[in-house]
């Protein structure tokens, strides 16, 4: 290199991640400032409603350490968990006991929730479900397929078989209230992409079934914000919400810094 007569260049990785990130951001926002058509269903018939979205709002916290009090109540939950699957993972794990204690019975009193379990965290999440106050109604199966669409037969996990698919289970918690029933099916067929990349297709499922709502996403990642969703996790950068009586709470209990 030193001694080439040619001019050479290096890409800046970070300047190129933070550019990546201010991408994400402007065309979230942009899709968000739009209305969007969502199929909606009562017992009888179907329609076409507009509905104003809320842009995606984050927060880039340790979740063990967040006063959960600052978040407020909301009506669909959704996780997918670091869990300590007793297998070597490329990122940090949380012990069974740091799950139990997560406080999420807090912000919730009626609604659902859709926790991703794999491995030895199918029964330990069903016993969470049933700690945080949740019965169990449904299971949803991603089967994991190629670029090629098909089957993966080789997966990252499994003890005794190797993994093509995963599990989410479904929880419901008091009396909600404004939902759509039987509009989906309990399985996705999707690509596999980075590891712990949920598929999209659960985003639609769940706003076809609570439209409108407020959506709360735990241990997220920029890929997972969306619009009417409020996503926490330590991938995240910075904080940014939209609710009003969510950012008046938040700022008077952390002000400028991050809850860590």
């Amino acid at each position: 290199m030193d001694t080439c007569k040619y001019v050479h260049y290096a890409i800046d990785e970070e300047d190129q991640r933070a550019h990546m990130r201010r991408q994400h951001r402007e065309a979230m926002s942009t899709r968000a400032k739009n209305s969007a058509a969502m199929l909606v269903s009562d017992s009888k018939n179907l329609s076409m409603v507009t509905a104003n979205l809320t842009p995606p709002q984050w927060i880039q916290c340790d979740i063990r350490k967040l006063d959960k009090d600052v978040i407020g109540k909301f009506t669909v939950i959704m996780a997918d968990p670091p869990w300590d699957i007793h297998m070597e993972l490329p990122y940090g794990t949380m012990t069974d006991d740091e799950m139990r204690n997560l406080g999420v019975e807090n912000v919730q009193d009626d609604g659902f929730i859709f926790l991703w379990v794999t491995g030895r965290a199918v029964e330990l999440g069903r016993e969470l479900l049933t700690l945080w106050g949740y019965d169990r109604v449904d299971d949803i199966i991603w089967v994991k397929t190629n670029q090629l669409q098909r089957l993966i037969r080789t997966g990252r996990t499994g003890h005794w078989l190797n993994h093509g698919k995963e599990h989410c289970l479904v929880g419901v918690k008091g009396n909600p209230k404004n939902f759509n029933r039987g509009l989906d099916c309990d399985l996705i067929v999707s690509e596999v992409r980075d590891t712990s990349h949920k598929p999209d297709e659960i985003y639609g499922m769940i706003e076809r079934l609570s439209p409108g709502t407020r959506k709360l996403e735990l241990f997220g990642r920029e890929h997972n914000t969306q619009n009417n969703w409020l996503t926490l996790g330590n991938q995240l950068d910075g904080v940014h919400l939209e609710w009003e009586d969510v950012k008046a709470k938040y700022f008077a209990r952390y002000g400028m810094s991050l809850p860590f």
